[in-house]
């Protein structure tokens, strides 16, 4: 029997194609694990894995890989879609699309299958990965080709002996290290707000709480004081700031397929640090790096969401945005509380508000009185022209 790798993450669709696919192939499952599993989850998946006929199974930790090629650019660049969300699930996808290709590689795999539907994004991403790394492999896609029902789905496994607990939960949850996204039936509307209960995170702290975030050339080297691997400084960010439910919102956007999404999330630890390292680029960036570095970093979050993380292009941008963090160290404090936080402020070596310059709107050391009137008439001369020969 011919190899094939299956993205296998344990739900009804890739245990419709672990089972069906087995009839056919010899069949490798892979999840790739981009954060958000325990321990107890993974033995789960494996032993379910196994009992959907298949050869082997392999779970792939890329929590730190995760973080090295994608999570520290969109750090560096402030990326929220929409000034809205973090890219949690659509960054994921990338680096569990470039791992499974990888491993499928690795073990000589004729065919690669996931369980994507033809009608959202992660085909898209899923299918130019594999395409893009190794166009040699066939990609079979059951539930797409085939337009399965979620009935038929149950009812073929029944009939294959694997009468499991698939009963669709209400609320969909996709955990990461990014943060994790909530879909249910109103986010298929425009006008319904996600209930309370929806989000995994429920309010637990009321008393606010300050924490500070190093920053050493962008990247969140500790967490109050106590240094650590920055993956890890997210994940301890987040235990902390979830007991107050921050960061929750709905995301509205355009889906690669060309339609409108809308997707609530939770993803405090990914706000809270981007807001706290865009607050101290903005005490240690020059003006014009800050306004190239948006719409550089705008289009990096375009270009990953849909899939076009191949691109040499946005290798391009990861270095221009990698050397922009070279000043781009100091503590940021953050006050949480209940389903919000504020920024209190930095403290920088690098900080360009150095105090012997002057104070804005209150003292200047660098100037005089006359150099101000020339420096401003010079810096008003093009409009006084244009508009005395236009009037």
């Amino acid at each position: 029997m011919k190899k094939l790798v299956i993205a296998y993450s344990g739900g009804l669709d890739t245990s419709y194609c672990a089972v069906s696919l087995s009839k056919e192939y010899e069949v490798h499952a892979v999840s790739v694990n981009t954060g958000g599993f325990t321990k107890e989850e993974i033995n789960t998946i494996e032993s379910n894995a196994y009992k959907m006929g298949v050869t082997t199974y392999k779970n792939i930790d890329a929590v730190t890989t995760f973080y090295q090629k994608v999570v520290k650019y969109l750090i560096f660049g402030n990326v929220l879609k929409n000034n809205t969300y973090p890219l949690s699930v659509s960054a994921e996808r990338i680096i569990q699309a470039i791992e499974i290709v990888e491993y499928a590689k690795s073990i000589d795999a004729e065919y690669i299958a996931h369980g994507s539907t033809g009608a959202g994004n992660d085909q898209v991403r899923f299918d130019m990965i594999f395409q893009t790394l190794s166009p040699e492999i066939n990609i079979i896609t059951p539930i797409r080709d085939q337009k399965l029902t979620r009935q038929e789905e149950i009812d073929y496994l029944k009939r294959n002996g694997i009468d499991m607990s698939w009963e669709k939960a209400k609320y969909s949850i996709n955990k990461g290290l990014w943060g994790t996204s909530v879909g249910g039936e109103e986010t298929l509307t425009s006008e319904k707000p996600l209930p309370e209960h929806a989000y995994p995170s429920q309010l637990e702290k009321k008393e606010e709480e300050k924490v500070s975030l190093t920053f050493k050339k962008g990247e969140l080297v500790a967490l109050n004081g106590k240094e650590n691997v920055p993956e890890k400084n997210i994940e301890l960010l987040n235990d902390i700031a979830s007991a107050y439910a921050i960061g929750r919102d709905i995301h509205v956007g355009d889906t690669i397929v060309g339609i409108k999404g809308r997707v609530g999330f939770e993803a405090a630890a990914a706000l809270i640090t981007v807001k706290a390292h865009h607050l101290l680029e903005k005490h240690t960036l020059t003006k014009w790096q800050l306004q190239h570095k948006e719409y550089l970093s705008s289009f990096y979050g375009m270009h990953l969401h849909e899939g076009q993380y191949l691109d040499p292009v946005m290798r391009n941008i990861e270095a221009f945005l990698e050397s922009s963090q070279e000043q781009v160290s100091g503590n940021v404090i953050v006050s949480l509380k209940p389903y919000h936080f504020s920024l209190d402020g930095i403290i920088s070596e690098h900080d360009l508000m150095n105090a012997k310059f002057g104070s804005y709107g209150e003292e200047n050391k660098a100037w005089t009185a006359d150099d101000a009137k020339g420096f401003i008439k010079i810096l008003g001369n093009q409009n006084k022209i244009y508009q005395q020969v236009n009037n």
